[in-house]
């Protein structure tokens, strides 16, 4: 994996954990990051993007938008190649948004809980059922 080619763009509404996110994903040596804290705030920065980003990690509570349907909107117009979604919901109802994404089709490679955690966030680009897809957005 080259985390220094690896393009995220960030989306969380909190100041808080937006700030702490983004400092520990640039201490794991993600360097091309991109933040913003609305949906709004994302779809502009995905339609200005010169090319998709590689990973929309996405808090699944925005105030605007849920995070599963801006992750369908992204993937439907070509402005993601993938996402995961963030998230303080239960188990049972994040395993229901990879169930819906699933069943859409939906570019997710899965789901974690906050705060997010490094190992966690490895495997997750690293093991997923479509990991010949996170290994191609990895080494772009």
């Amino acid at each position: 994996m080259i985390k220094e080619h690896l393009r995220i763009l960030l989306v969380e509404d909190h100041p808080f954990q937006l700030r702490a996110t983004q400092y520990l994903l640039e201490s794991y040596g993600f360097t091309r990051l991109t933040t913003t804290d609305s949906a709004q705030g994302a779809l502009q920065k995905m339609l200005g993007a010169e090319q998709p980003f590689d990973i929309l990690l996405c808090d699944q509570c925005l105030p605007d938008i849920c995070g599963i349907d801006l992750v369908r909107f992204a993937s439907h117009h070509g402005l993601i190649k993938h996402a995961i979604l963030l998230s303080s919901l239960t188990p049972t109802e994040l395993e229901g948004l990879e169930n819906v994404a699933n069943v859409h089709d939906l570019p997710l490679l899965g789901y974690l809980v906050k705060p997010l955690k490094q190992a966690e966030f490895i495997q997750i680009l690293t093991s997923t059922p479509n990991k010949q897809q996170a290994e191609k957005a990895t080494k772009k």
